[in-house]
Formats: C-alpha cells, sequence, structure tokens
C-alpha cells in the first residue's frame, strides 16, 4: 500500500510503499482510508516543533471504512464509515471522568510511535520499522488503530469532509464548548483564523457570544471569519489590537479569548485583551514561549490562562454533535476545505503554511464517491 512518509526532520514527505507489520488484535480496527485532513500538528512534527521519533508517517485526521475488527470490538462492524481521532487508555482517572484528553497515557498512545501494546504498525519499503502518529498515522492507504481512536458516522455523509473533525476542527470547537463555556452575550477575540480558530467563531456564534472579534494577518480569512459568525474584525498587521478590542468592548475588554497561533506576541495579546475575570485559552502546538507577571497581568485582574488540548473532548459525544450542527447548517465546516490528490501532500502542506488554504484535505482514496 502508498504511504507518505517522513524520514528526518524538515524534509519532504515522500509517498513509498509500506506493508501492515500484524494483523488486528483485540480492541482493534482497521481501516480503509478514504481522506485525511492536514493539521498544524502534523507540520510542527515535521519542522521539529515537538519531538518524534524519525522516520514514521504522520496524519491524524482520517475517515474511512472498516475494513475488519479485532475480538471485543462490539460496537463497530466491517462496512462502518468512521472519523479516526486521538486515542485514550479509557480506564485512568481522567478518562472515566469524561476527560480523555488529559489521560494519564496519551502522550504513551499518540506520540510514542507504536499503538497500543507498543508494536510497530508499519514497515517501510526498507524494511524497516516506521512510528506512528496520535495511533493511527492517516496519511496511508489502510491503518490499524484502537477502537478508542474511532468515532462512528452516518453512511449517508461524505467521508471526504468528515476527517478533520478528528482534531482540527474539535480542537476549536471544543474550545468553546468545553474549554470556556461562554453564555449567551459573553464577548470572546479569537487570534488566528485558520481551521481551529474558524471553528471556534462558529462556536462562539451557536453559543450566543457578541461581541465575537477575529484577530488576523490576512484578510481573506477576516472575511470568511465574518461570513462564518465573526462580529468584528482585526487586521493586526495594520490595527493596534488592544485599542480595537477596547473600541469593541467600551474599554472593557473581552471575557474569553482564544489562541490558535503559538506566537508569543500574539499570546500576549490574548492575555491583554482580557476583561477582569478573563479567561485565556491558549491551543496551539508550539516551541515557543511569553512572559507574564502573575499579578500585573494576572492577579490584579483576576484573569486566566489555561491550555486546552483536543477541544477537551469526548471525541465519540462531541464529533456526532458537530455533525448534528453541520446538518442544521450551523456549522458549516465544509466551507474550510480543499481537495488534494494524495501525491500532492507536499503542495498541500505549502499552501496551509503560506495561508493560501485554511483546511487541506488528502483525497487517499480516489474512486470513492459518496
Amino acid at each position: 500500500m502508498k504511504a507518505a512518509v517522513l524520514r528526518e526532520v524538515n524534509t519532504s514527505y515522500k509517498i513509498e510503499d509500506v506493508t501492515l507489520n500484524r494483523d488486528v488484535k483485540a480492541n482493534e480496527v482497521k481501516v480503509k482510508i478514504i481522506a485525511t485532513g492536514m493539521c498544524h500538528s502534523d507540520e510542527a512534527i515535521r519542522t521539529g516543533q515537538t519531538s518524534f521519533g524519525f522516520p514514521g508517517i504522520l496524519g491524524h485526521e482520517g475517515a474511512g471504512i472498516v475494513e475488519e475488527v479485532g475480538p471485543g470490538v462490539l460496537d463497530i462492524e466491517q462496512g462502518d464509515h468512521v472519523v479516526l481521532t486521538d486515542g485514550h487508555c479509557g480506564h485512568c482517572e481522567a478518562c472515566l471522568s469524561g476527560n480523555p484528553s488529559v489521560c494519564d497515557y496519551w502522550e504513551e498512545i499518540n506520540i510514542s510511535g507504536t499503538s497500543f501494546d507498543g508494536s510497530k504498525i508499519f514497515k517501510g519499503s526498507d524494511k524497516k520499522d516506521l512510528n506512528m502518529f496520535y495511533n493511527q498515522s492517516s496519511f496511508t492507504e489502510y491503518t490499524i488503530t484502537h477502537r478508542n481512536n474511532v468515532v462512528k458516522v452516518d453512511k449517508d455523509l461524505d467521508l471526504r469532509i468528515l476527517g478533520p473533525l478528528g482534531c482540527g476542527f474539535l480542537t476549536g470547537s471544543g474550545t468553546v464548548f468545553n474549554g470556556l463555556k461562554p453564555s449567551a452575550g459573553d464577548s470572546i477575540a479569537v487570534f488566528g483564523t485558520g481551521a481551529v480558530g474558524l471553528s471556534a467563531i462558529i462556536s462562539a456564534k451557536i453559543s450566543g457570544c457578541y461581541p465575537i472579534v477575529a484577530v488576523d494577518i490576512h484578510e481573506n480569512r477576516l472575511e470568511l471569519a465574518k461570513e462564518l459568525g465573526a462580529t468584528h474584525v482585526i487586521n493586526s498587521k495594520n490595527e493596534e489590537v488592544l485599542a480595537q478590542v477596547d473600541k469593541f468592548t467600551s474599554q472593557r475588554g473581552v471575557n474569553y479569548t482564544i489562541d490558535t497561533t503559538g506566537v508569543p506576541a500574539v499570546m500576549e495579546f490574548a492575555r491583554d485583551s482580557l476583561a477582569k475575570n478573563g479567561v485565556a485559552a491558549l491551543v496551539a502546538v508550539t516551541d515557543k514561549t511569553f512572559e507574564t507577571s502573575p499579578f500585573v497581568n494576572l492577579a490584579a485582574a483576576q484573569r486566566t490562562i489555561k491550555g486546552v488540548l483536543m477541544g477537551d473532548s469526548v471525541s465519540q459525544i462531541e464529533i456526532p454533535k458537530l455533525i448534528q450542527y453541520y446538518r442544521r447548517g450551523l456549522f458549516p465546516f465544509d466551507k474550510l476545505i480543499k481537495f488534494y490528490n494524495f501525491k500532492d501532500i507536499n503542495e498541500a502542506a505549502e499552501d496551509s503554511n503560506s495561508g493560501k488554504v485554511i483546511k487541506p484535505v488528502l483525497i487517499v482514496d480516489e474512486l470513492y464517491t459518496p
């Protein structure tokens, strides 16, 4: 089968012939990948902003059709349509409390490069093992993953658009719905209007927030943000962010902010735009940092900075909810997607990095029809 392999940090993806090392085991599912989104987290791995053991196969926004299930998988069967998301153990205190994104074994499961049982799923054309990502590695034609990584979806939906619900769209929406939980009328500013930021803006509109402020440097993205729910926009290349936020909020600041950029100066804007008792959610995968005065920036106005991973979501619950919003015309995530052939993965990555495209989706199975 074909897969996009990364051999070293800061290199391009190469489409190679790879094989599966083993058969499906207990609690596992084999999936034929139809399409997969590309996420900033993949780029952060490729460029060395966060650790990963090369060589390996990335991709963690897969959507496909179940080919085989292992013993113990009771609610999924061959032929089911599924979205793949991050993995969790299902039995630690965090998982049992409904917080699988902070599973005690999250890093071990998702970024160690192995499957749940510690084995390597893929073998490269050189007959050597390849590491996997998010326990799914969706930049490939087939994968074997754990039941906990799988969310079943209705078969009448177009699988080509659903993969990004497994991470990017889930992160943006979940940060609003679960991480911040604004009430109707609360104000919010979203910094960065990529896939995560625009999903957050859509979700802020669903939550009844006002004003909803979008901040970016790309005018075309700000226009789309207005179409999707932003009531005010700021182009931070030529406007003073804090002055504009004050203007929109009668000098009070906003109740909530979300930073999706990971850029130090922008994260500071997200903090300093807050009203008293405001909360800033930082969600970017980045190796950058910024300085904060605990008293001046936080305690003096009782502000809070919190991290939110994967939208603090239970994927098996949240993704079906997002699909219902989509069916009702409230969560039009398909407007953010551009399709690419699998072989054009490097072009897709470049277009995403430049801001030309918001959410590239690779069509792995070109024969699939909805």
